[in-house]
């Protein structure tokens, strides 16, 4: 059996240095919700991402002008209007 089948694909790594007060209310915060400080970690990103980008997460990973205000002032110049012409 190859190594694919056996394990799940590997994911993106994000390390945070926190402080110790920081660290000591995860620990506290996590544990009034029966949960590990990963799954605490992960779940507040996620609330914070739906809040800020919505719920549309598809959309919001595509590259339009809508999703990204930067892109639209990038895009929106004569040089880049030529590509749209093919």
């Amino acid at each position: 059996m190859t190594r694919s089948a056996q394990s799940p694909p590997r994911r993106p790594r994000i390390s945070l240095d926190v402080s110790p007060e920081v660290r000591l209310r995860l620990r506290l915060a996590s544990a009034r919700r029966d949960l590990t400080v990963r799954r605490y970690v992960l779940e507040a990103i996620e609330e914070r991402l739906r809040q800020d980008l919505g719920d549309d997460d598809e959309a919001m990973l595509a590259l339009t002008v809508r999703a990204d205000p930067v892109l639209a002032e990038l895009w929106d110049n004569p040089r880049d209007a030529a590509y749209d012409r093919v």
